[in-house]
């Protein structure tokens, strides 16, 4: 296994984007992926643990307490696909969603993927402007071929 440094933190005014997982609130994941709502069907709570585990996760933070996450899926290579992007609505249309997509993909160890997944209903203008399109066949997946 290869020893990788961790990916230094991101200070975008007064919020603080990181991708330690040490500073994941798991309450507030809890809330976000096991609670059904407008964003999740609800996922079994004992599968949290895992999906924290097998993902790198991103996490915004303001005053110490998160606001905001994002994980992505990955082989290192080939596909990365981009789950559970979230801003708490109080900090919406401040350009965190922004910063978070920037942050995600200047990941080290994400540089060098080739091709990129992700859903949405309701974000692909966000996502468009970091080159992902609509797939033709499903109007809620887009993708990202990179060329470096």
């Amino acid at each position: 296994m290869t020893y990788r440094k961790p990916y230094a933190e991101f200070q975008f005014g007064e919020y603080t984007l990181t991708a330690d997982k040490t500073k994941l609130d798991l309450e507030y994941l809890y809330r976000l992926l096991c609670i059904p709502s407008r964003y999740s069907t609800g996922l079994p709570p004992e599968r949290l643990p895992l999906i924290v585990e097998h993902s790198i996760c991103f996490c915004v933070l303001y005053q110490g307490k998160q606001v905001g996450f994002a994980r992505v899926i990955t082989d290192f290579s080939e596909f990365a696909s981009i789950w559970d992007v979230f801003i708490d609505d109080a900090h919406r249309k401040k350009g965190i969603g922004k910063a978070l997509m920037k942050y995600l993909l200047e990941h080290p160890q994400l540089r060098g993927v080739f091709r990129w997944f992700l859903m949405t209903e309701d974000a692909h203008g966000l996502y468009q402007k970091y080159g992902f399109k609509t797939e033709p066949h499903n109007p809620y997946v887009m993708m990202k071929i990179s060329t470096s």
